[in-house]
């Protein structure tokens, strides 16, 4: 009887893994979001699954086994000189901020990165694409053991010892838009693939014409941190558009910026956004580089773009 149970405990386990398998398989996750703006400036985002995480993952994993490693020779060497009981005490402290705080800590000084993400090229970012803050960056490695709840149960129950980690994580993360696991979904945060650009450091757009317009551009201009970004992903990719393109794409931010800047109606939209880019990395003067502050009067009527 005790078998007959247990066989059908089994099966019934299989059968949910199996139907859980074909939904995912059958439903449709769209790994690409976009994140709008105050200025409506819709960023275009790749979410990272399971799959691109995993590497990274790994990398981490090694990285503070090599840590731990490098503990235990320091209690051998406190050990020998007769500091055990120190040496112990020590490394009981160096193993729970590595086990809980490793990927918070990295996360918060590395800007959403831990040395695995850094090297897959992921990062850490809040839903609504701003950079995570320290809470968060704690607080969603801090549930990461929340993820792994099932393996530890598996003592209890033993159809779990066949799940292994992470199951309520991949559920999580399938169920979810932005692949969020459930420390993800605390923290308000997510995992998005960092695009590679052939272009590195400040984008060359030092056209007389640029320049010229960018000294029309009141001194006391500032742009959001969301402006400046946008500025910077245009300038990086103009050159891939055609002249007819970049007018279309340029338009839809230009023409506000127009308007308060109070710019002739005929400015350029592309040597305007060239400018605006020159005046917030480039130009030398006060308040040029600050893409941080909110601007006093804000783009609240402009229509989308995607960038």
């Amino acid at each position: 009887m005790a078998n007959n149970r247990s066989r059908r405990s089994r099966f019934d386990f299989f059968c949910f893994a199996a139907r859980f398998a074909m939904a995912a398989s059958l439903s449709t996750i769209d790994g690409q979001i976009n994140v709008v703006t105050p200025e409506n400036v819709a960023f275009h985002y790749e979410v990272a699954g399971p799959f691109r995480r995993l590497p990274a993952y790994l990398i981490d994993l090694a990285v503070r086994v090599a840590i731990a490693f490098v503990m235990l020779i320091g209690l051998w060497g406190v050990s020998a000189v007769g500091a055990f009981d120190f040496g112990i005490g020590f490394l009981a402290i160096g193993f729970f901020v590595l086990t809980h705080f490793y990927g918070g800590l990295f996360e918060t000084f590395w800007n959403g990165q831990t040395p695995g993400k850094r090297l897959i090229g992921l990062r850490v970012l809040s839903v609504d694409g701003r950079p995570i803050n320290a809470l968060q960056a704690v607080l969603r490695n801090i549930l990461r053991d929340v993820d792994t709840m099932p393996y530890a149960f598996g003592f209890f129950w033993p159809e779990l010892q066949l799940v292994g980690l992470y199951w309520v994580g991949l559920i999580s993360m399938a169920l979810t838009e932005r692949y969020q696991r459930l420390g993800d979904l605390a923290a308000g945060t997510m995992v998005v693939v960092e695009r590679k650009s052939g272009v590195h450091g400040v984008v060359n757009v030092s056209d007389p014409a640029v320049l010229a317009l960018a000294a029309e551009i009141p001194v006391d201009f500032e742009a959001t941190r969301s402006l400046g970004k946008a500025l910077s992903m245009y300038a990086e990719r103009r050159l891939a558009l055609s002249p007819l393109r970049r007018a279309e794409v340029a338009r839809h931010l230009a023409v506000p910026l127009i308007a308060r800047l109070r710019l002739p109606a005929q400015t350029n939209y592309d040597t305007l956004l060239c400018a605006l880019y020159y005046r917030t990395f480039v130009a030398e003067e006060p308040g040029d580089v600050e893409a941080y502050r909110t601007p006093a009067v804000p783009l609240t009527e402009a229509p989308l773009i995607r960038v």
